[in-house]
């Protein structure tokens, strides 16, 4: 049975593909919510569970002494509503439990078993919602001797190799610049309840979706997991060099870098064409993939020779009219002011909460060339909809004042204006 809402303060335009689907999300940090975030940028609507005064444990990274919401939290939790409850209590399992009555999904990423001795783990709720989709991301996946540990994007990139095969030659490994773990374990629990959500349109039935940033940090490694399972040979970090291809890095030009992409003969002809250096397809070194990987180094001080006689644009130009796949080594700021990326909905606007708009991160999927929503709420302050959400689900006004009495759900004041 799939329940939909009929409108109110947490719809979203009926013409997005979740519209009407309702999602709990008792999840906090990072996995969870980019999971939320990916949902509610489809349509659906999405109900923040948290402690309080607290809140979600992201609340908090931010520097000393200021007050305002992190950036990084607003990031992944704009466009949410959050209900302050204490599910420790039995008012609050018993909220809950009308809650999830009324849902489609609930979203969970704490350790083994927290659900459970909570009386919110996936038995108890299937018992309130045989349709339920629930989905836990946990860190080591929910089998296995690791099974009951927590997980953290950084122990977990380091765990699953990646860790081991990033960063210079010579030199000790890196952590990616990105929490590739989280990130990716949200991307995958949105992937598995979609697809669980078309399993119940089809049968009614409702089921559990699991991930874990062990298995989204390992599904990132498939070029390494193939180099080792056919010759048992670990990738050693290269810089921004690929494994098995050359020319296909970062190079140095007068003013900064380029990526340039020699995936195959045709591209490695026009660069040493481009470059003035036709000579270089007959050199005995390069004469094939596998010598120009195995010759690597010493291409590279020839290319980068002759692109330190120009500018990183000059070059760029040179490589698109020649057809060879190139880029600039932007950083973030240059990404995201880039009029390609607010082209494609990367960048959107987003209500700052106090009457403006500020810019966060779109939706990086399209469905019949729409991007995602301009001017979405921003993030919630905690137990900022608490009774609006109550109300929508069928809570009395006696009701929830006894609620809030009991300290099961708080409220938000209004801010000052």
């Amino acid at each position: 049975m799939t329940h939909f809402n009929s409108g109110g303060p947490g719809a979203a335009p009926a013409h997005l593909p979740l519209s009407g689907v309702r999602v709990i999300e008792a999840a906090q940090i990072m996995a969870g919510p980019v999971c939320g975030l990916m949902l509610g940028d489809l349509g659906a609507q999405v109900i923040k569970i948290e402690k309080f005064p607290a809140g979600d444990d992201a609340r908090h990274y931010q520097k000393p002494g200021d007050p305002a919401m992190p950036p990084s939290f607003r990031m992944i939790n704009r466009g949410k509503r959050s209900l302050a409850l204490d599910v420790r209590t039995p008012d609050g399992r018993e909220v809950m439990h009308r809650l999830v009555r009324q849902a489609d999904v609930l979203t969970e990423n704490f350790r083994m078993g927290v659900m459970d001795r909570l009386g919110v783990g996936y038995e108890a709720l299937r018992a309130v919602n045989p349709a339920l989709i629930y989905c836990s991301i946990s860190g080591y996946g929910g089998v296995g001797p690791l099974a009951d540990k927590g997980g953290f994007d950084l122990i977990l990139q380091a765990f699953s190799g990646i860790i081991s095969a990033t960063g210079e030659p010579g030199r000790p490994p890196v952590k990616p610049g990105v929490s590739i773990a989280d990130i990716n374990a949200g991307i995958l629990a949105a992937f598995g309840i979609l697809a669980a959500y078309i399993h119940r349109l089809k049968t009614g039935q409702g089921q559990r979706v699991e991930t874990s940033l062990l298995q989204a940090s390992m599904q990132q490694t498939y070029w390494l997991a193939a180099s080792y399972f056919s010759n048992g040979v670990n990738t050693p970090p290269q810089g921004t060099a690929h494994a098995l291809i050359a020319p296909y890095q970062v190079f140095q030009c007068a003013d900064g870098g380029i990526a340039i992409g020699g995936a195959n003969p045709a591209a490695w002809r026009r660069i040493a064409e481009v470059l003035g250096h036709p000579e270089w397809q007959d050199d005995a070194r390069f004469a094939s993939p596998q010598l120009r990987v195995q010759h690597r180094a010493e291409l590279q001080v020839l290319i980068e020779a002759t692109l330190a006689q120009d500018t990183a644009a000059h070059w760029c130009a040179r490589f698109d009219a020649a057809g060879v796949p190139v880029g600039p080594v932007h950083t973030p700021g240059q990404a995201l002011e880039h009029e390609q990326t607010r082209a494609v909905g990367m960048v959107i606007d987003v209500e700052d909460g106090h009457g403006g708009l500020a810019r966060g991160l779109g939706s990086p999927v399209t469905l019949n060339g729409t991007v995602a929503r301009e001017a979405i709420t921003p993030a919630p302050r905690v137990g900022e909809h608490s009774l609006e959400i109550l109300r929508e689900f069928g809570f009395s006004e006696p009701e929830m004042a006894r609620l809030q009495d009991t300290g099961a759900v708080h409220q938000a004041p209004r801010p000052r204006a």
